[in-house]
Parts: structure tokens; C-alpha cells; sequence
């Protein structure tokens, strides 16, 4: 038992490491990218457009795979076709095949994001699942400090084609032992698959349509603004949205299973991640605009300007294990909602270091610990049957959040004369209503009062 959470762990870390240090390197090397392959800004974006949709678009999905056939099993053929994905970037002759590499990577991103953490699910009980899931978001924050260095150190040496190179050795290695290891993350049916039908093709192929129309409309909204195709995306996703609650409604066997329909606890949770990370991003995104465009502030010393986000995040997520522990789940998540928001009216009204320095710093504080409690909310919540489309419901919130956080940063600046500070304002208003929603988790798990077969709810105590 000690070697399987060990190796779920491992797992779960390694998995998100990967991912997010793909995401931030990606970001510094593009523009060495573009230079080198001679190719236009829109050709350089769809390297990151086309990992969105494809990761945004499948989450959900790949989930729903893992309950049905093993977390263990879709993890090491995520990470086994990361790693491969990867090693053809860096060898890619031309940015067709970057992005077409780009788009198979982002599907095999979909298949280990939610089994990282569908195998903590089904190998911790509920009662120890705030450790684990501290650690992992610590390893986040960290990644995501590192990957600015380490993309600016690999493009200044050996180039970019080194940092697609960089996590092939990992993820190959890791997703071989993840399908070698016996004993591993349980399927929740032993005997055999259940046929594909059940899968839900039709509902995975509406959400998907209706996720990826989304993300499609919204990303381009930084560089192009609102345009009748952006729009026509919106209104498209929208269509299709409805369709898809409706075929969930009649479908004998849905995508998303009716216990996590009907837990007040997993969808409050993941509507406070798509709030909290909106916030965040469509923050980071302005004050980015605000400090380099309006007070004239360099590309490096804002970098160090932002490190307390990096480093109060990473030391949060621990602290936050302690906090649930004392406080349980709605008031440490209304606490750290409420951090997050003054985070940002610091930043709306910050004129020196200092004040920079400490309104990214709550930022970094809020978020970490929201992280962890909403994560741990939406991991515990769910039976082990449903964790793997739990986590991909996780997943999809903290994909489309940021996308929807600087959608609407990009309309409140394009709009109003005040530039920054207008949008600082509003995010401060969204986190704050976050805060609100937060107020509706639950204290405590169900699995936790009724102790008993995992996934089993009943006899359970109504929550308060």
C-alpha cells in the first residue's frame, strides 16, 4: 500500500511539474521561436492555442476514461505520449509540424491531467488527501517560478529546441513505470470494460465542441479584441452548452456522473477555481499592462516584482493542509478568496516596490490556498467511480478560467480610458463574489462522517 500511494504521488507531482513547466517555458521561448523559423506572430500563438484547445476540450473526457479503465494505465500512456510529443517538437523542421505536435501533445495532456489526480483519489482515504494534495500544488508554484529561469537559461544556450527536450526523459520514464506497475491506482470495475457506448461518445463530442468554440474565442481577444468571428464563437459554445445539459439530462450512461451532478460540494468547488483563477490571470495580465506600458517598468524588474506570488504560493499550499485541517473547507476557502481580493486592490492602488511587492505576495497567498481547498473540496467529494472525471472537471476549470480572466481584462481596457485600474477593480469584485460562493462549501466530506466503501453516500448526514 505504502508503494502505490508512493507511486501515486510521485505521479501526481511529476504529472503536474511536467505540464506546467511546458506552459511557462513555451512562453519565453516563443519569441526565439519565431526568429528562428521565420514564421508570423498568429503561427507562433496557435503553439499555444492549439495545446489549449485540444487539453481544454478533453479534460472531461479523459477522466471519464480513467474511471472505466485504470488511472494508473491513462497516465502512463499520457505521460509516455507527452514525452514522445515533446522530443518531436524539438525536432520539428517547421512550425506546421510544431503545431500539429503541439495540438497531439495537448491530447496526451488531457490524458494525465486527471489521472494525477484520480490516483490520489483512489489510493489516499479522504481523511489524508490534504497532504498530498499540498504538495502537489507547492510543486506547481514552483514549476511555475523556475520555468521563466529555466526557459531565459535553455534559449541563451543551447536554444529553444532544448526545452521540449527538456522533459522527455521524465515523462517517458515515469509513464513506463506507470504501465509496468502491478497493483496500482484500483479500477473500479475489475472484471472488464464496460463497451464504449457507455462512454458517452455524443456527450464527450458536445462538451468537447462546445469548450474548444469557447477557448477558440476567447483567447484571441488580447491581440484582436471583440470580432464578429469571436463573437460568433461565443455564441456558438453557447448552443452547444445547452445541447449538451440537455443530452446529459436523457442519456442512460452521461459523461458527467449524476453523484457529482448532485453534489453541491464539487461543483462549488470548481466554480470558486474557474473565479479565483480568473482573477489571477486577467490580474497578472493587466498589471503586466500597468507596469510595463503605463509606469514604464522593465521586463526583469517586474519579473522580480512578482516573485512573492511565486514564493507565497509555494509556501501557502502546506500552510493550507493545516488550515482544513483546523478550520475545515468553507472558511479557510472564504479566507483565502478574501486574500486574493485584497490582493488585487493593492496592486489597483500600488505606486512603489513595496506595494507591488505585497499585493502580489497575496495573491500568491490567496491562490495557493485556494488551490488547495477547492482541489481538496472537489478530490474528496467524489466517489472513487466518478475521481477521474472529478479531476477533469478541476482540470477544465483551471484551463478556461484563466482564458475567461484575461478576456475580460482585454474588454475593460479596451473600453475605458482609466486603462489598468478599471479592470483591477472589477477582478477585486470577482474575487470577492467567489468569496461569496466559497461561503456555500461543505465543512466536512461526506466519506469522512460516514466512513465505509469508497463512493458509498449513503446514510450520510445532509451537509450543513
Amino acid at each position: 500500500m505504502r508503494g502505490q500511494r508512493a507511486l501515486a504521488l510521485t505521479g501526481s507531482v511529476v504529472g503536474a511539474v511536467v505540464v506546467a513547466l511546458d506552459g511557462t517555458i513555451l512562453s519565453v521561448v516563443q519569441p526565439t521561436l519565431r526568429r528562428d523559423l521565420d514564421v508570423s506572430f498568429a503561427q507562433v500563438q496557435w503553439t499555444s492555442t492549439g495545446y489549449l484547445i485540444a487539453v481544454a476540450g478533453l479534460l472531461v473526457f479523459s477522466g471519464r476514461l480513467g474511471d472505466r479503465y485504470g488511472h494508473q494505465r491513462l497516465f502512463g500512456i499520457g505521460m509516455s505520449g507527452f514525452g514522445a510529443a515533446s522530443a518531436g517538437i524539438g525536432l520539428a523542421p517547421g512550425i506546421g509540424w510544431v503545431i500539429a505536435l503541439r495540438v497531439i501533445q495537448g491530447v496526451f495532456g488531457a490524458l494525465l491531467q486527471p489521472a494525477t489526480l484520480g490516483m490520489l483519489r483512489a489510493s489516499f482515504p479522504p481523511d489524508r488527501l490534504r497532504m498530498p494534495i499540498a504538495v502537489r500544488t507547492s510543486a506547481i508554484g514552483l514549476a511555475a517560478a523556475a520555468g521563466p529561469v529555466l526557459g531565459g537559461a535553455l534559449v541563451a544556450g543551447p536554444g529553444w529546441r532544448a526545452a521540449f527536450f527538456l522533459n522527455v526523459a521524465p515523462t517517458l520514464t515515469l509513464g513506463a513505470l506507470a504501465l509496468s506497475a502491478r497493483g496500482g491506482a484500483r479500477r473500479p470495475d475489475r472484471t472488464s470494460p464496460r463497451p464504449v457506448s457507455a462512454l458517452d461518445l455524443p456527450g464527450a463530442l458536445l462538451l468537447a465542441l462546445t469548450l474548444a468554440c469557447l477557448v477558440q474565442a476567447l483567447v484571441g481577444l488580447p491581440e484582436r479584441g471583440w470580432t464578429p468571428a469571436s463573437g460568433a464563437g461565443v455564441a456558438v459554445a453557447l448552443a452547444t452548452g445547452a445541447v449538451f445539459v440537455r443530452h446529459e439530462r436523457r442519456a442512460a450512461s452521461p459523461l458527467v456522473p449524476p453523484d457529482l451532478v448532485g453534489s453541491a460540494g464539487v461543483g462549488r468547488a470548481v466554480g470558486v477555481l474557474v473565479v479565483a483563477s480568473a482573477a489571477l490571470q486577467g490580474t497578472l495580465f493587466t498589471a503586466t499592462f500597468l507596469l510595463q506600458n503605463t509606469l514604464g517598468v522593465g521586463p526583469l524588474r517586474m519579473a522580480l516584482l512578482s516573485l512573492p506570488l511565486a514564493a507565497l504560493m509555494i509556501v501557502a499550499a502546506p500552510c493550507c493542509a493545516v488550515l482544513l485541517r483546523r478550520f475545515g473547507a468553507r472558511r479557510t476557502t472564504v479566507a483565502a478568496m478574501a486574500v486574493l481580493a485584497a490582493g488585487i486592490a493593492v496592486l489597483d492602488r500600488a505606486t512603489g516596490t513595496l506595494s507591488f511587492c505585497a499585493g502580489f505576495g497575496l495573491l500568491g497567498a490567496g491562490f495557493g490556498t485556494v488551490m488547495v481547498a477547492a482541489t481538496h473540496v472537489v478530490v474528496r467529494e467524489a466517489a472513487v467511480e466518478s475521481a477521474g472525471v472529478a479531476g477533469g472537471l478541476k482540470q477544465t476549470a483551471m484551463n478556461v478560467g484563466p482564458v475567461l480572466g484575461v478576456a475580460v481584462a482585454t474588454t475593460l481596457m479596451g473600453s475605458h480610458a482609466g486603462g489598468a485600474r478599471l479592470p483591477l477593480i472589477v477582478l477585486a469584485a470577482v474575487a470577492a463574489v467567489g468569496a461569496v460562493v466559497a461561503g456555500s462549501l461543505p465543512e466536512r466530506s461526506a466519506l469522512m462522517i460516514n466512513p465505509g466503501q469508497p463512493g458509498d453516500r449513503s446514510g450520510v448526514p445532509a451537509r450543513r
